[in-house]
């Protein structure tokens, strides 16, 4: 598998308007986007970073603390290898704000991560 860097933070906290206050008042990251329970941050390489409150239970699954998504430039490569190698696929789905496709997946460590192909980065990156 080629990874070619992080694209993506998410973090699931029982201090949800801190957090997410934190991020955007004290490390200055820019909103994007607010939704109930969720709170959405770009950084200026077009990275993003996602806050979770912990009574979402659309992210219930993201419980071994924040979760880092790796870029990739083809999802299905990404997926087939790792379900060879006997890996969980745990959830995925397409983000509504970028042009991108991604799974989540539990390591040997027993934490959870995600692999995200994003079209619109891919373009950039010239792959």
């Amino acid at each position: 598998m080629k990874v070619l860097g992080l694209v993506w933070l998410g973090t699931r906290t029982d201090r949800f308007q801190e957090t997410a206050s934190f991020f955007e008042n004290v490390l200055g990251f820019t909103p994007m986007a607010t939704e109930d329970g969720v709170h959405v941050f770009a950084l200026p390489n077009a990275d993003v970073v996602e806050v979770f409150s912990a009574d979402r239970k659309a992210s219930a699954h993201l419980s071994t603390g924040p979760v880092i998504g790796f870029l990739v430039p083809d999802l299905d490569d990404a997926r087939s290898e790792l379900s060879a190698a006997g890996v969980e696929i745990l959830h995925e789905g397409k983000a509504a704000m970028r042009a991108n496709r991604w799974f989540q997946f539990r390591a040997p460590d027993g934490n959870i991560y995600e692999i995200v192909e994003d079209r619109d980065r891919l373009g950039a990156t010239g792959v």
